[in-house]
């Protein structure tokens, strides 16, 4: 198989997260950021070359694969690609994927791969996609597209299916549709190189350019979309609750097993820093701390990324502080999440809620 992680349109109402920063390069669970699951998914899986076409906003994602060295792909020649949109046609940022596969298809016809797997970046999960491509063939299907029984559809935008006893696709709705089932599409999709870039080309020369809408969904009745379904531990992360829930689900230990180790590790970026520092005084009670923290006051079920620092007397309870945050001296948060180097003033309190946590842009002061 070739890898394909597509973040054209992604659908995501991450508000100031993704300001300035695609969702795909969202910062998530201490030290990684969301596409890390995906592309390490395919790296395990032994898929030797992945192509991520970027959209918008992917400054910070370049800086964060680099090479792809820390996923091993920089061994494989060309083994990590970045396809962003042609800067010199700004209407290129509002056509469909469809339109930057046809782009690319050179990227495509290159390849030896027999079959492809199409994800977006934001389902946080750890899946093996060789059992995925073995189910495909086992089913003799067209397109097998991975889902999840999940009840839990309410803390995320995704897609409802509707299965017939045999797994094969009936029905498929967007997040805002009436369909009644607790079966939701994952949004990876498995299918032959040729079927793709045929595809690709019958559904643009119709005039339409979305891969799901257009290639996929309005051709149920033609092809032969069978599902597969995951059992391991799944986030959909592209709302602001959705992101909040996630995190805080790491606290559990069954989750954090099962989506970091099983079947295999999820890699990231490399940064080294030394350990977390725990000054007289400190206390960190069920939370996740990343290194290169310094802990004065008190931190209770939180997730503090790298470099955080909590002041004397300052307590931070059901929170997320990315990257290089300060909570000064005597501060109080509960149910935040702080973007990347944002500040709290000595004695400042800042309080939301599981539903609507309180959101601090990056590099504000507060």
């Amino acid at each position: 198989m070739m890898g394909v992680i597509n973040l054209i349109h992604e659908t995501e109402e991450m508000g100031p997260l993704t300001a300035n920063r695609c969702l795909a390069s969202v910062p998530f669970g201490a030290r990684y950021r969301l596409i890390d699951f995906v592309l390490s998914s395919m790296v395990n899986s032994g898929i030797p070359k992945v192509a991520v076409f970027a959209h918008t906003k992917f400054r910070s994602l370049m800086d964060h694969l680099g090479s792809g060295s820390n996923w091993d792909l920089h061994r494989k020649q060309n083994g990590l690609f970045v396809l962003p949109p042609a800067m010199e046609d700004q209407s290129d940022f509002g056509k469909g994927d469809l339109h930057h596969f046809y782009r690319n298809r050179d990227y495509f016809a290159r390849s030896t791969a027999e079959y492809i797997v199409v994800t977006r970046s934001h389902m946080v999960c750890n899946i093996d996609f060789a059992r995925v491509l073995e189910h495909h063939r086992a089913k003799e299907a067209d397109i097998t597209v991975v889902c999840k029984h999940w009840p839990r559809a309410e803390t995320g935008l995704t897609r409802k299916a509707r299965l017939d006893a045999d797994g094969r696709v009936l029905e498929m709705q967007d997040h805002f549709g009436r369909l009644e089932s607790d079966i939701v599409s994952m949004e990876m999709y498995v299918l032959r190189k040729e079927l793709l870039i045929e595809l690709v080309e019958t559904t643009l020369a119709q005039g339409r350019d979305h891969f799901f809408r257009h290639a996929i969904l309005s051709r149920l009745g033609e092809l032969k979309v069978n599902a597969y379904l995951h059992d391991g531990a799944l986030g959909v992360v592209n709302t602001i609750p959705a992101y909040y829930r996630h995190n805080m689900d790491l606290l559990d230990p069954d989750v954090w097993n099962d989506l970091f180790f099983q079947p295999n590790p999820i890699f990231t970026k490399v940064k080294d820093e030394p350990p977390t520092r725990y000054r007289s005084g400190a206390q960190a009670v069920h939370s996740l701390i990343a290194n290169g923290c310094e802990i004065e006051g008190t931190v209770e079920r939180s997730i503090l990324f790298r470099g955080v620092k909590v002041r004397r007397g300052a307590y931070v309870r059901n929170s997320i502080v990315m990257q290089n945050g300060v909570v000064g001296e005597g501060g109080f948060l509960e149910n935040c999440i702080l973007d990347k180097e944002v500040e709290i003033r000595p004695l400042r309190e800042l309080k939301g809620s599981i539903q609507v946590p309180f959101v601090a842009l990056k590099r504000n002061v507060i």
